[in-house]
């Protein structure tokens, strides 16, 4: 798998640092709804050059600070005039439509979203797409009536389909295992469950796995690590954890870690090799998963540009340059896929930096 050159990664730390900086300056000074949002004044494309705007699922998430320098890389290199980052400090359905709405309003030209809710936020959208603005959906999906593509980590299937390869391999091929999601209502992890319990129902080599219990830690630290907690308690038999989102894999891995459990009950799913390295080098994680999160807001970004200059207009087929990581296409759904992910354990985890 490519990643984006580590060139970039100063610059993206320094992004992200600002964006949190800012985030935690306005919200103390009381600043309201769009306090939380780690833009700045202006960005308005009125003035005849083209403005993009992130809005992730919420701020302070290591794993959306990646993608976000990501995505600053590219709409520096794709020529935008300027960029902004807002965004919610909570992860909610509608968290996000109010940041939004402000964009619409200033006019910006390209808005690219991680959606909280698939349809929460089509109102809202739909309103700046009339307003003139692009719609780039990345990492999780609106409805796609919303947005005029989708920028996808990996195929959806091929996501779940290697968390459970990996959990089956763990465990032995049977036993009880769990999920611990993000949200209830996101989109890319509510696709990725839907074909593991499709898998698990159809495959045969699965057919000694039982999935026992859904639980959900909102990608909130503490959440995911009770959590995690619970799970054990009310599943003494459990032999594997699927955790398919960065924040609750490291808090269940810092809980298996200072457990009974260590050792005992496997831990998989998608993880930053950064937060997960201690839980390998420790013999609590195996192995687990994950793409490049960089590349995804670098794409989005180009994606975006390209649809501003009217290069594409989403249509299957259509292809666009994403900078050094070459031409992408459009497939159906109006879906660009990014690469397929990576899997990490103790013999290549030292090779990456993210």
């Amino acid at each position: 798998m490519r990643f984006i050159h580590s060139g970039t990664t100063r610059r993206r730390a320094a992004f992200v640092a600002l964006a949190t900086s800012t985030a935690l300056v306005l919200s103390a000074c009381g600043g309201g709804a769009a306090s939380e949002g780690g833009g700045s004044e202006g960005g308005s494309g009125s003035d005849g050059e083209q403005t993009v705007t992130f809005i992730p699922k919420q701020l302070n998430n290591p794993y959306t600070d990646v993608v976000l320098g990501g995505g600053e890389d590219g709409a520096s290199e794709a020529g935008f005039a300027s960029s902004e980052v807002v965004g919610p400090l909570d992860a909610s359905a509608s968290s996000q439509v109010s940041f939004i709405n402000a964009e619409t309003q200033r006019g910006t030209n390209v808005i690219v979203i991680a959606a909280n809710d698939p349809d929460a936020v089509g109102p809202a959208l739909e309103e700046a797409r009339t307003a003139g603005a692009k719609i780039v959906a990345f990492d999780s999906d609106t409805n796609p009536d919303y947005r005029d593509v989708f920028v996808s980590q990996v195929d959806a299937k091929d996501v779940a389909l290697i968390q459970l390869e990996l959990v089956s391999e763990q465990i032995g091929g049977e036993g009880e295992i769990a999920i611990l999601s993000a949200t209830a209502n996101a989109t890319n992890q509510n696709e990725w469950i839907k074909y593991m319990e499709e898998e698990l129902a159809a495959n045969p080599d699965y057919a000694g796995i039982e999935l026992v219990a859904k639980v959900y830690g909102d990608d909130d630290d503490t959440k995911s690590f009770q959590e995690a907690q619970g799970l054990l308690q009310a599943y003494p038999d459990l032999k594997g954890i699927i955790s398919p989102t960065t924040v609750g894999i490291a808090a269940t891995g810092r809980y298996l870690s200072t457990s009974e459990y260590k050792g005992k009950v496997a831990l998989t799913g998608l993880g930053l090799p950064n937060e997960m390295r201690p839980f390998v080098k420790d013999g609590t994680v195996t192995e687990f998963a994950l793409w490049d999160p960089a590349q995804l807001g670098y794409v989005a970004a180009f994606a975006g540009k390209a649809l501003a200059d009217g290069d594409i207009t989403g249509e299957p087929g259509d292809t666009f340059e994403a900078g050094e990581l070459g031409e992408r296409e459009i497939g159906e759904g109006g879906i660009v896929l990014v690469g397929p992910p990576t899997q990490f354990n103790a013999e290549n985890i030292d090779d990456y930096d993210f």
